[in-house]
């Protein structure tokens, strides 16, 4: 099935989809250049802008270190600083691609990266531009999944796609990799996620996105070419509505 194609895309990747499970690093050159490889493809199809949230658990989680005693802003602070890191490792990538790229955070460091301001966002894009948000909001106590639906709704996408690692492709009754009978959904709505409590993005960015009729489609982002066949508008994953 192939439904209407999106124009403006935000795609979310978790900072662990820049590592892999066959090296120690924190980020793994070549999952990055893979990552990289796939965006600079779709974007190089043309009628597409694209925008990146990266997430920072490769390198730090606010809430593993809010655990561990710490506390909870701090943490999360040294989690967002980590997603720059992520998308100065993606921008860098994707510019050996060949596409022209901008870093804005919602934390100012202007020797690295571009103060987000929305409408600076929205005219990258125009320009054909990859933009990769980093630093989350700028507040502690939000996921990378909120700024995300946040950023996508800013912006005015048509769509957010979630992509998955460790060869979950979809939105499913249960963890796959530890019951095989878990049942996968094809097509979910809003209330249905909240209701069964899947765990598709965290809570806050599902009832965001549902209440600002934003759809969300839940992918693995690691299969070659399936970036491409998300962005084709073909049924990968699960849709989101």
């Amino acid at each position: 099935m192939v439904t209407e194609l999106p124009r403006r895309v935000v795609l979310k990747l978790s900072g662990e989809a820049l590592a892999s499970s066959a090296s120690d690093q924190t980020i793994d050159a070549n999952t990055v250049d893979f990552l990289a490889t796939e965006i600079s493809s779709a974007v190089a199809r043309g009628n597409l802008e694209l925008a990146v949230v990266v997430g920072g658990g490769n390198i730090w989680r606010g809430a593993t270190g809010a655990m561990a005693g710490m506390n909870r802003a701090s943490s999360d602070l040294m989690g967002m600083l980590g997603t720059v890191i992520n998308a100065l490792a993606l921008q860098d990538a994707i510019e050996a691609h060949g596409r022209q790229t901008r870093v804005m955070s919602a934390i100012n460091m202007d020797q690295v990266a571009e103060p987000y301001i929305r409408r600076r966002a929205v005219r990258h894009l125009e320009k054909g531009r990859v933009v990769i948000f980093a630093a989350g909001m700028g507040n502690p106590y939000f996921t990378t999944d909120t700024p995300a639906a946040q950023r996508a709704a800013e912006i005015e996408a048509d769509i957010v796609l979630k992509g998955t690692h460790g060869g979950v492709d979809g939105v499913y009754s249960e963890d796959p990799r530890k019951n095989p009978q878990a049942t996968k959904y094809d097509e979910l709505s809003f209330d249905e996620v909240i209701a069964k409590d899947l765990r598709v993005m965290d809570m806050t960015a599902i009832t965001f996105c549902k209440d600002n009729h934003l759809p969300l489609r839940v992918f693995d982002l690691m299969l070659p070419g399936n970036l491409g066949r998300a962005l084709d508008g073909h049924a990968v994953g699960t849709l989101v509505h």
